[in-house]
């Protein structure tokens, strides 16, 4: 095994799990003294290398379910021996021995073992963009919504109710598109909420937005076909696109969205995010959205309308989505539950036309079944009694704090020049300079403090690429906004730019 280098996030969650390892086998010794055994063997052995950063005592607590007074009598006993040194305010990094123990020797793998090994030419694009998706840390992560504000105990009380005495029929296999009254209330709130035109029929409900991008390309494309796609854009959509062999026509996106006349070529899909673009912020024009449909009519073109958190605007009430202007026909409403619920739901939504409707069905039943019935009735429930409409206000008011908040944490840097997006909507806000911004500095210095900041540039498809910050605050509560947002001012005034 090759020694951790980096005192990444990436690296702490190795760590932690490496620690739970050890914790895990039933032992006669007290808990900090296996915890302490296992962290001085890493380090002898020369698998945790010198300098690399320990979580912290109440992350490493958090991880193995111990209390943290276990965790720092561990730690505790590795500084009294020299095993690690501690650095006031900073944390406890692994110590430079003068002796190690030799490392233990692993062959290393045939090339045809190794991981990256034998991956499609897509398969390599694909690891490419997934760079960084597993990153821990909430605070800045754009897209995810705040945890701490969602009604566990009621949620949990409905899904104990749906789960009690669930119908014998939601046992089996189900090829009904998703439960029958999930598809109901949502097509009311969708009608209501979105002015999306639909009936309780044409929605099937998928594992996420993720599944319906990838329907769609399956099904609705051949290898090799013309997808317009927003540059720049979001890495989840490309990547199922990708992954279905399409090919992507970088389309510029400004103040009024993506610009249909700038579209090269006759595409087979296009993919926009009219409500809020990701990652820009800006909604997409009436002009352009009715451009966009015309364009779809003249080239037989399917429109991919994902309209991820169209719920929280803070400003101006939105326009009608782009499936409900006109007929709809060549639009694909695509929506999903991880951001006004919580990722691990994993549940999502097509809109089709109704010629669709079945196909899709079908072959979603042959890809990928169809998901628990009970937490779909629990969810039906959910947005019947009015909890999911009550959570969402709740949702919009904090997050108009939140963002507020970083707003007066980057006052400084904005009068250095710092850019940000309008912010009327959605989850996160955009940061620019007119100099640029060195991401990776940032993203490093980031890591070392729990930090989450992803980058700009990753998300343009051409050469052209503006370099900028993606900064979620919905995560985050309004002190960990500040403590981080001073933490970031302080490293672009360093040279973050």
């Amino acid at each position: 095994m090759e020694p951790v280098k980096s005192s990444s996030a990436a690296a702490e969650e190795w760590i932690c799990d490496a620690l739970a390892l050890a914790l895990a086998d039933e032992s006669p010794q007290a808990l900090h003294r296996r915890l302490y055994l296992r962290l001085r063997e890493e380090i002898e052995l020369g698998r945790l290398a010198p300098g690399t950063r320990l979580p912290s005592s109440r992350r490493l607590a958090a991880a193995l379910g111990v209390g943290r007074n276990t965790v720092i009598s561990a730690l505790d006993q590795l500084l009294h021996e020299g095993f690690v040194r501690s650095r006031r305010g900073a944390g406890s990094y692994v110590s430079r021995l003068e002796h190690p123990l030799p490392r233990a020797s692993v062959a290393a793998p045939a090339p045809e073992d190794r991981g990256d090994a034998g991956l499609s030419s897509r398969g390599a694009a694909l690891l490419s963009l997934s760079s960084g998706a597993r990153d821990g840390g909430t605070t800045f992560v754009p897209g995810l919504p705040a945890l701490d504000l969602f009604p566990w105990r009621s949620w949990r009380a409905i899904q104990a109710r749906q789960l009690k005495h669930p119908p014998r029929e939601w046992l089996g296999y189900q090829t009904q598109g998703g439960l029958p009254r999930l598809r109901e209330v949502l097509c009311d709130y969708l009608r209501l909420s979105r002015s999306v035109r639909c009936a309780p029929e044409q929605i099937v409900i998928t594992q996420g937005a993720q599944q319906a991008f990838m329907l769609i390309a399956q099904l609705l494309a051949e290898p090799g076909d013309l997808v317009w796609f927003e540059e720049p854009g979001y890495l989840g959509a490309r990547a199922a696109l990708l992954a279905a062999g399409l090919r992507l026509s970088p389309t510029p996106v400004d103040a009024d969205g993506l610009d249909p006349a700038r579209g090269e070529g006759r595409p087979k899909l296009v993919y926009v995010t009219p409500s809020y673009q990701y990652p820009c912020g800006v909604t997409l024009s009436l002009e352009w959205r009715l451009g966009l449909l015309a364009e779809a009519e003249r080239s037989r073109a399917w429109v991919i309308e994902d309209d991820y958190d169209s719920e929280f605007r803070y400003g101006s009430k939105p326009l009608a989505s782009l499936q409900g202007l006109g007929d709809g026909r060549r639009v694909l409403y695509v929506g999903t539950f991880s951001k006004v619920m919580y990722p691990g739901l994993g549940l999502g939504y097509l809109v089709l036309p109704p010629a669709l409707v079945e196909p899709f069905r079908t072959i979603s039943f042959r890809l990928a079944r169809e998901s628990h019935y009970p937490l779909q009735a629990a969810l039906a429930e959910f947005i019947d009694t009015g909890a999911f409409t009550r959570h969402i206000r709740r949702c919009r008011d904090a997050y108009r704090e939140r963002q507020a908040a970083l707003r007066t944490a980057l006052a400084p840097a904005i009068e250095r020049g710092l850019e940000l997006s309008c912010g009327e909507a959605g989850m996160h806000l955009l940061a620019t300079h007119p100099k640029g911004i060195d991401e990776e500095e940032l993203q490093r210095q980031g890591a070392r403090e729990d930090v989450v900041l992803r980058g700009l540039s990753p998300l343009h498809l051409s050469g052209h690429r503006r370099t900028g910050l993606v900064l979620g605050y919905a995560a985050a509560t309004v002190a960990q906004i500040e403590r981080s947002g001073a933490l970031l001012d302080g490293w672009l005034a360093q040279g973050g730019r």
